[in-house]
């Protein structure tokens, strides 16, 4: 599998995870993706896992796991992301 689809699944991952401890007028969106290759993929499903690292005031960061369906660990992605925040009118 080609290792851009893997960062990208692992980005969608974390997104997700963030978006569980944003407030109603929060967004985000990724600043920065540190990805490191751990084994090679040719067939079968992947699974990705994120957790949130840290919530401030301007800034998320997350890290996420993907392994393959024998649970061999194929990608690790950190991830810094940075709040939106709507205006107020």
């Amino acid at each position: 599998m080609q290792g851009g689809l893997i960062v990208a699944l692992a980005d969608e991952t974390i997104a997700h995870a963030m978006m569980t401890e944003l407030n109603p007028e929060e967004g985000l969106t990724t600043i920065e993706l540190k990805s490191n290759f751990l084994a090679g993929v040719s067939d079968g499903d992947l699974i990705a896992t994120a957790t949130v690292f840290k919530k401030g005031q301007s800034l998320m960061i997350g890290d996420c796991l993907v392994t393959d369906n024998k649970e061999k660990n194929v990608c690790r992605v950190s991830a810094t992301f940075l709040l939106l925040r709507k205006k107020q009118k």
